[in-house]
């Protein structure tokens, strides 16, 4: 990859890490070049042969936030013993991470999408992909707590991972809006203390 243009102390992982913040701030499509560039300490030829493109850049910075600061909420789904912890506990570490910085954050996944609608495709088709991966991922856990007899056999576990990807969208919506992490945390709390009656009609309604 040729380094023509580039300032001598480049460091790849750092100007990454600067895109990161500014997509997460701005999203994908209010973030100019103009901005990149700033932040980066690139002209655009070197942002270019560096990264290859915006799109390319932005999933990139992606893939950083999921290795670094969206880490620490998916991570433990399987090693809760009962499928209602599991969702217990995603929903409290979602709002730990979605409040661990002083300004307002969320998620960037969530957050930082473009429209789709005139959008870049193949940044909406990859960001889709990764939020269903993680419904199937919930999903999954869900239908081995019915495996485990943890769950009633016949449980929707495909519309209850639904909701519940559902409402952690929606507290990335109210971190980034500077609710508190107290109203998080009940948001999840809330959503556990319904789990039994959500379960029961999810079974009766199949």
């Amino acid at each position: 990859m040729s380094s023509r243009g580039r300032p001598r102390n480049f460091s790849r992982e750092e100007a990454l890490k600067s895109a990161m913040e500014i997509f997460w701030d701005k999203g994908f499509d209010n973030t100019s070049l103009a901005d990149l560039t700033r932040v980066m300490g690139l002209n655009p030829p070197s942002l270019y042969a560096a990264f290859g493109s915006k799109a390319k850049l932005f999933l990139e910075a992606v893939d950083l936030y999921g290795r670094t600061d969206g880490a620490g909420i998916w991570e433990f789904l399987d090693s809760a013993p009962t499928a209602k912890e599991a969702v217990h506990d995603l929903l409290r570490r979602s709002a730990e991470n979605f409040t661990q910085w002083p300004e307002p954050r969320g998620c960037m996944v969530v957050l930082s999408a473009p429209q789709m609608e005139g959008g870049d495709a193949a940044v909406c088709d990859d960001l889709k992909a990764r939020r269903l991966q993680k419904q199937a991922a919930l999903q999954h856990r869900l239908e081995r707590g019915v495996a485990e007899g943890d769950l009633p056999a016949g449980t929707a576990c495909d519309e209850i991972a639904a909701y519940v990807t559902s409402i952690q969208h929606g507290m990335s919506i109210h971190a980034r809006d500077g609710a508190a992490r107290q109203t998080l945390m009940a948001i999840a709390d809330c959503c556990a203390a319904g789990w039994d009656a959500m379960v029961d009609a999810s079974s009766r309604k199949i």
